[in-house]
């Protein structure tokens, strides 16, 4: 959500810090905050001032009208302040509907004043500007400040001035407080547009000789705003409405959203309680609250909560165990529900999220059957088959109750199963698979030659836009321009009219934004749709160069260019009128003021959620000054089917061809909800011919268009002949279609139905999922605008579960009276199922490409050789336990660990003279950077050089291994003229040990269990010693007879894997890691002490003359 209330102590914080007036504002930040925990003694050295004032205090828990309510104590001191607080703290009081505990209070210094000085202040956001309101009498007996206050409002991205104020607001205040208030108003003003507020009201501000006092204040601020007002706003706390607490399971939902861009929601209702719910869609959760409530539920509904915005399946699966936790605290002796509910999903991946879902039930398995759970599930969406199928067989297995259904049953049929309202039914019938529609769909892979773009229970017309019918006398300007929509460039007072005909079967769009996966799918629903030529011209990314990507028209590839700039793409594509922006809710804003700056767009559709309210009234006004239709921000897009769908908009291919989307129908509807939106389609699919179009506005405060601006649009298109809205709590808009109704303007029949009728039965308020689901007062609510749309005459259900009888009732109705005539069917073409996508339906086997099986980054954790990633450090098994199991595959003992690590220790460098360092210096002088410089040194390993481990573990563990003597192996080498790897040494003798050999030999000597082929070889050394002190067993043969030792006795390999090891060349891996570190010292070294290229002197080298002309 958007709009979050937010203390009282918060609210003067921010005004206190950041409001710019010259009226002198007292008492600024002398508040202190007292609860449960609260040190007194501490409190009054922080705040000195509670010792020497008079004072008031009063709960900071989001209570309207305190007053009256008798809980404010007023011009106490502090022992006074502590005796009122002792009858009231941590009691539980009753506030309207609401019961809850007081345990938060806040003292101010008491300001003594009169009646007369107290005024009333209060400022509020709408679509069209903000409103100041102003009231010469304020306090406890305010009244009716709406009916009462003067009004002013400031449209959308204009200022307040002070003569404004003065002129059209203070008309009754006193003439010596007027520049003070004016002042001070106005500094209000801008504090609240700089800080993103959408709610601020002060009752009572006291104006007195001194200057401005601040009383009762109430305030809420944007929390999408949050990226922007970060610095001034820190880190703040939304306190839960009163009656309801705040739970630290609630906290930890609202971390993971924060860190996710899927949208996780969770509000605890009645954590007692036995229906509770994991539903999917922001419009949905609703639905679904809703549908429990009209059921009866409403006393047992534990929680409100939503997942939607395609969550990983790890993140499902932290949403899923929270809920599941909390279920499964206390029993209930009916036993509990659990509702896993949801719309038909546009783009999530069904069977990913339910995958998280079956691992939480699989972890919970024990208390779900301990506490008598059933288990409830409904979804629709891309790979739902697989989700359902998963969902079932955890069922079977875990002995967990689990009735599931999918698109066959109606999205809330599952409430009236599972609070016992209606059987469940044996095995419900299943829609067809996936496949069946992508594989089998035609037997031609051609596109059928005919094309249809007219509705599909009419003939074609030339031309689907008709003149507006004449604005009614007595209908609000403010309707005006909507009504005139269908002249396009047509100017009225301001602003130009908007088309009435969005989309047509040539519409091209760009797309901002690198979403290949919505562009595929939009190009395989033109196909499908017979489109001519693919309605996507080209996409914007700023993040790449221009480029070429690759998408499928039907069976062939097909290039779409990718510009850098908005700029370089309108000028290449005159063509195209339409922009879908999948732009972060950060840019989103800066994109689409860039795009309206182009006159040929006439639609923008902005997928994004989370744009803060403040930008979005500036994009709406821009956008109705230049005549271009909003759609969004905050949703999937829209669809008209035959012609034009908006990114992921209807859901994947098999969603497309089962609500018939590839050819219009006859209804035309427009909703918030996205997924709600694809529910409606195959709703209207099963109980009509189809649909026309479909809009989802978005669900957000201020869409970008509202319902009455597609109402208006359908009922000026003649194809269309009925309407469908799925309303929903918050806002007004819907009394304008009664309007729209009453008045003549729309004459077609209209099925209408708000979604959030159970808010007025929840003791506290609740925030739904949508940022504009919310009532602020009665005539925002869902039952209250239900009731207005039938009595304004429009065919209203009594619930949601009833839409789709309503909706076939009305169409049986128009077929009968000729208004439409159904068609025959045309069936689609064929379209090839992505290589991907049949892979995750399971329908097709490839053999990988690679094989792997030291490591695995695919899930949350990182996996070493089967071992997470915590676990590794956990057990702190170092370097040398990474090492085991990467290389080994194993975990290997502690001393083995240790001991891998000391061969990296000894053998990490070896001075700059030998020739891998010298190589890496050498390339580091001359510029080179330390890839290069790295791999000139590592190439120098072989057998001379630093690669004789893996030789010397061979040469001497064949030796050993046939029975050999070590003066007969001394003197085979000899005889074949072969050196013995590892022994030899240009400085070291057996008179001046390698103390690096030294070190090894003893920790060997101490740890390992056996150490045959160390001692072999060391007994060769006494012989090759003998005849010369420097042949000794160097520190490369040491590590390489240990190592062969050490996998042969660690009990972690059979004899064949350890000898395979050597074979392979895992112990020259030891030398190369370790003396890695050193070259990279060497290359730092040079370059910290900023060498010069190198040059070998002459005087080193000896110049000589070819051997026949020395002659």
């Amino acid at each position: 959500m958007s709009a979050k209330a937010i203390s009282e102590q918060t609210g003067k914080e921010f005004l206190y810090k950041y409001i710019n007036t010259s009226a002198p504002v007292h008492n600024r930040l002398r508040y202190a905050n007292v609860t449960a925990e609260t040190d007194w003694s501490r409190l009054t050295q922080e705040h000195p001032w509670l010792l020497t004032e008079r004072l008031v205090v009063k709960p900071d828990q989001l209570i309207k009208r305190r007053g009256k309510l008798g809980l404010v104590g007023i011009d106490l001191d502090l022992q006074g302040v502590q005796e009122w607080l002792k009858a009231r703290l941590m009691t539980e009081t009753t506030v309207g509907k609401a019961k809850g505990v007081l345990k938060n209070f806040l003292i101010e210094p008491f300001v003594p004043h009169s009646q007369e000085e107290e005024f009333y202040v209060c400022i509020y956001a709408t679509r069209e500007g903000d409103h100041v309101l102003f009231h010469h009498e304020g306090g406890v007996e305010v009244g009716d400040v709406d009916a009462k206050a003067q009004r002013l409002m400031v449209a959308v991205d204009e200022k307040l001035s002070a003569e404004q104020v003065t002129e059209q607001l203070l008309t009754h205040v006193p003439d010596d407080k007027k520049e003070v208030l004016a002042s001070f108003i106005v500094g209000l003003f801008n504090l609240y547009e700089e800080l993103y507020f959408t709610y601020l009201e002060i009752n009572p501000i006291v104006v007195t000789q001194e200057g401005v006092y601040v009383l009762d204040m109430a305030a809420k601020i944007d929390a999408t705003a949050d990226y922007i007002c970060k610095a001034k706003w820190g880190d703040v706390e939304f306190p839960p409405p009163f009656g309801r607490e705040a739970y630290p399971e609630e906290a930890y939902i609202a971390d993971l959203d924060a860190k996710s861009g899927a949208s996780l929601k969770l509000t605890l209702l009645n954590p007692r309680g036995r229906i509770w719910t994991m539903v999917a869609g922001g419009g949905a959760s609703v639905v679904y609250s809703d549908t429990i409530c009209d059921l009866g539920g409403v006393d047992e509904l534990a929680n409100y909560g939503e997942y939607s915005g395609a969550p990983s399946e790890q993140q499902t699966y932290d949403y899923a165990k929270t809920i599941l936790s909390l279920m499964t605290r206390e029993k209930h002796p009916q036993g509990k529900v659990l509702i896993i509910g949801g719309s038909i999903a546009n783009f999530t991946n069904v069977a990913a999220t339910f995958k998280g879902i079956v691992r939480a039930i699989k972890d919970y398995q024990g208390p779900l059957k301990e506490h008598e759970v059933t288990i409830f599930v409904r979804r629709g969406g891309p790979n739902y088959q697989e989700g359902l199928r998963v969902m079932g067989e955890v069922g079977k297995t875990t002995g967990i109750p689990i009735h599931v259904f999918g698109t066959e049953t109606h999205m809330t049929a599952i409430v009236g199963m599972a609070l016992g309202h209606r059987p469940i039914p044996n095995q419900p019938p299943m829609d067809a698979h996936t496949a069946n529609f992508l594989l089998n769909a035609s037997s031609s892979a051609k596109t059928p030659a005919t094309t249809r773009t007219a509705s599909f229970s009419e003939n074609k017309t030339s031309n689907d836009v008709t003149p507006a019918k004449k604005c009614k006398a007595g209908l609000p300007a403010d309707t005006l321009h909507s009504i005139m929509w269908p002249q396009k460039n047509v100017v009225t007072g301001g602003c130009e009219a908007k088309a009435t005909t969005l989309f047509r079967n040539n519409t091209k769009a760009i797309v901002w934004g690198m979403q290949t996966r919505a562009v595929q799918g939009m190009l395989d629903f033109d196909y499908v749709c017979s489109r001519d030529e693919p309605s996507v011209a080209a996409m914007v990314y700023p993040f790449t160069g221009d480029h070429k990507q690759k998408f499928y028209w039907g069976h062939k590839e097909i290039l779409l260019p990718v510009y850098k700039n908005m700029a370089d793409a309108m000028k290449k594509h005159t063509e195209v009128d339409v922009l879908i922006s999948f732009a972060s809710l950060r840019s989103a804003f800066d994109s689409t003021m860039e795009a309206m700056q182009y006159p040929q767009f006439h639609t923008i559709a902005i997928i994004a959620e989370g744009i803060p309210e403040a930008q979005t009234r500036k994009m709406i006004k821009m956008a109705d000054e230049k005549g271009v239709t909003i759609i969004g921000p905050a949703t999937v897009g829209g669809i008209k089917p035959g012609c034009f769908k908006i990114g992921n908009t209807g859901g994947m291919l098999d969603n497309i061809l089962a609500s018939k989307l590839y050819r219009p129908g006859s209804v035309a509807y427009v909703s918030r909800s996205g997924g709600m939106s694809n529910e409606l389609n195959n709703i209207i699919s099963r109980t009509t011919d189809g649909v026309y179009e479909g809009v989802a506005i978005g669900g957000d405060r201020y869409p970008g268009s509202t319902f009455m601006d597609h109402v208006l649009r359908y009922q000026d298109t003649p194809g269309v002949k009925m309407i469908v809205v799925l309303g929903e709590i918050g806002g007004t808009e819907e009394y304008r279609i009664c309007q729209g109704i009453t008045e003549g303007r729309i004459t077609k029949p209209v099925v209408c139905w708000c979604i959030g009728t159970c808010a007025t039965m929840f003791a506290s308020e609740v925030q739904f999922g949508h940022a504009g689901a919310c009532a602020n007062q009665a005539s925002e609510t869902a039952v209250a605008k239900n009731q207005a749309l039938r009595d304004a005459g429009a065919y209203v259900p009594k619930s949601f579960d009833e839409l789709g009888d309503v909706i076939r009732t009305v169409y049986d109705d128009l077929v009968a009276s000729g208004t439409i005539i159904p068609a025959q069917e045309v069936p689609p073409p064929t379209v090839p199922m992505d290589y991907s996508w049949a892979r995750e339906l399971g329908l097709i086997r490839k053999p990988a490409s690679f094989m792997t099986s030291i490591c695995d980054e695919r899930g949350q954790e990182l996996i070493y050789a089967g071992m997470p990633i915590t676990e590794v450090f956990k057990e702190e098994m170092g370097l040398g336990g990474v090492l085991g199991l990467l290389w080994f595959q194993r975990r290997l003992p502690r001393y083995a660990c240790q001991f891998i690590e000391m061969c990296l220790m000894v053998t990490a460098d070896h001075g700059p003279a030998v020739s891998g360092a010298h190589n890496t210096i050498v390339c580091a002088r001359a510029g080179k950077d330390l890839i290069s410089s790295l791999t000139s040194g590592l190439l120098t390993i072989g057998d001379r050089f630093g690669g004789a481990l893996d030789a010397a573990a061979k040469q001497f563990s064949k030796a050993f291994d046939s029975g050999m003597l070590p003066m007969e192996f001394v003197n085979k080498m000899k005889k074949d003229g072969k050196l013995i790897m590892g022994i030899g040494h240009r400085v070291k003798s057996i008179n001046n040990p390698d103390m690096r050999v030294q070190i090894l030999k003893d920790f060997v000597k101490q740890h390992f269990t056996s150490t045959q082929l160390l001692d072999y070889a060391l007994d060769v050394e006494k012989i090759t010693t003998s005849k010369k002190p420097n042949l000794i067993l160097n520190v490369d043969g040491f590590i390489g007879v240990a190592f062969v030792d050490l996998l042969r006795t660690c009990g972690g390999f059979t004899r064949d894997e350890a000898d395979e090891f050597v074979e392979i060349g895992a112990l020259n891996g030891i030398f190369v890691l370790g003396r890695s570190m050193g070259f990279i010292g060497h290359y730092l070294d040079q370059k910290r002490l900023k060498q010069g290229l190198y040059r070998h002197p002459w005087d080193d080298i000896s110049y000589v003359l070819p051997e026949h002309m020395s002659m």
